[in-house]
């Protein structure tokens, strides 16, 4: 571990776009597949459990911090040769974006705006506006979080679904890079167009510079016919394959804008919890678990955090 700086009792809020979490009992920052592999050796040589991290949108870290090595990626490196994409998990999604529009690649311009990493995109199947992750991906690199193990996954061994895949259910693997293949191609100033009206809609549902996590709650499968018929009433179009929006079921129920000490279900969409200052993982917890159980006693509908919970 020399090259490596090791530091104990690390704060982890300030690494999060929720703010909010205790220490880590020790954490570092890595560039490469193979200090991920070192730092992880390190904590299985300490005997505590290793967590990647990357842009820290998609997590909830408990009050008590994490009782592990923090391995935090930092590198953001982005390659692009020809229609194939190589990027670190670490690199923003919005970068990758922005690196593609300048060549002329078109796809993944509607997930502009969507907060965090590359990493935590794919691991969630991260998608808007009709497009998703899985849609580009050809080959993942990930990293076994006990052994160090690194292996490629094919776009198969991903097992993508809606905002899933197979390192979302298997916390064991943590995506270190990605390739993807785009073979559709488009002005840049088109691409830019797109990518500023993209931003704009999620800016004017939300305000993105809130301390969240982005949407709590995946949109359920819902089988009411009654509850499936309310919404196209109410909005004037159907739901997308028998799924209805979180964040309506939320509204459905009286809950936008009720708080739990600090956390509160936000006034502009009812799908993001938000830490109105000095919230803590305890009033967020507590705060999803009353919108999960409102839901479910009122409409039947069972909802499921679409955000990653550390740490409990």
């Amino acid at each position: 571990m020399s090259k490596l700086k090791i530091e104990e009792n690390y704060p982890l809020a300030p690494l999060t776009t929720f703010k909010i979490g205790g220490n880590a009992k020790a954490y570092v920052q890595v560039e490469s597949a193979s200090e991920v592999v070192e730092a992880i050796e390190y904590a299985k040589h300490q005997g505590m459990p290793a967590f990647l991290l990357g842009g820290g949108s998609n997590v909830l870290f408990s009050d008590n911090g994490f009782p592990g090595l923090v391995v935090h990626l930092v590198s953001t490196a982005i390659e692009i040769s020809h229609q194939k994409l190589t990027a670190s998990s670490g690199a923003r999604l919005l970068d990758v974006v922005l690196a593609l529009e300048e060549v002329g690649l078109a796809g993944m311009e509607r997930l502009s705006g969507i907060p965090g990493t590359l990493g935590g995109a794919v691991r969630g199947n991260a998608g808007a506006f009709g497009s998703e992750m899985s849609d580009f991906i050809k080959v993942v690199v990930a990293v076994n979080l006990r052994t160090g193990m690194l292996k490629s996954f094919t776009k198969e061994e991903c097992q993508f679904g809606y905002r899933s895949s197979f390192f979302k259910k298997e916390k064991d693997w943590a995506i270190v890079t990605a390739e993807f293949y785009l073979t559709q191609t488009a002005p840049a100033e088109h691409l830019a167009t797109i990518r500023k009206e993209t931003m704009a809609a999620r800016e004017s549902k939300h305000p993105q510079d809130a301390w969240c996590a982005g949407s709590f709650f995946m949109n359920p499968l819902v089988h009411s016919e009654a509850l499936l018929d309310e919404f196209l009433r109410d909005k004037g179009f159907p739901s997308k394959d028998g799924k209805l929006p979180a964040g309506w079921l939320i509204d459905h129920v009286g809950l936008r804008g009720k708080k739990i000490g600090g956390a509160q279900v936000s006034p502009h969409h009812p799908n993001y919890i938000v830490n109105t200052g000095k919230a803590t993982a305890s009033d967020v917890v507590m705060l999803a678990s009353l919108v999960k159980t409102r839901v479910r006693d009122e409409l039947g509908v069972r909802l499921q955090e679409e955000v990653q919970m550390v740490g409990f």
